[in-house]
């Protein structure tokens, strides 16, 4: 069976981006798929993007520092781009939440100061066979929001989600 979710998104206050998807798999499978580096690694990223590095320390405390790139060539404007980022993990309650902090990064895991840094919960909520996953990017200032919506990164992150789908689909 295939997911017929669609994913919404809104802005609240100016400075939240939510994005709710639901996934038709159990809410302990869909976490898992969070947390392990050879899942991620399938997953994360927009359509024609691989993820060449991927180390995750998932702790409180721990980060996750991994690179995008683009393998696509007919993302001209892209192909052969590196796209560094590092996550800060904050707090997790297995298999509720995930709270971290969104960096942009270079090769070396050093914080890109001007780029903004939200703060992000995704909220694994259980429906039984279903997860819904809500995630919240909260940012300091409706100026930060736009700076992120500048990169594409609801196109973004509608692919990440519907990549999410494909690999929660290939493993039931």
């Amino acid at each position: 069976m295939t997911s017929n979710h669609s994913i919404n998104s809104k802005i609240e206050n100016d400075k939240v981006i939510v994005l709710e998807r639901t996934y038709d798999a159990p809410r302990d499978f869909v976490f898992k798929l969070f947390k392990e580096p050879e899942h991620v690694k399938r997953w994360w990223g927009p359509y024609g993007w691989e993820i060449p590095v991927c180390h995750i320390d998932f702790r409180p405390g721990g980060i996750w520092h991994y690179c995008m790139k683009c393998i696509d060539p007919n993302l001209k404007n892209y192909y052969g781009v590196e796209a560094w980022g590092k996550i800060v993990y904050k707090d997790i309650v297995e298999p509720e939440f995930i709270r971290y902090i969104d960096y942009f990064s270079d090769a070396d895991g050093n914080i890109d100061e001007s780029m903004p840094a939200p703060e992000v919960t995704m909220y694994f909520v259980d429906l039984g066979e279903q997860t819904k996953l809500v995630s919240r990017y909260v940012f300091n200032s409706k100026e930060s929001l736009e700076v992120v919506q500048d990169t594409g990164f609801l196109e973004g992150m509608t692919q990440i989600l519907e990549r999410l789908n494909t690999l929660v689909e290939s493993l039931k």
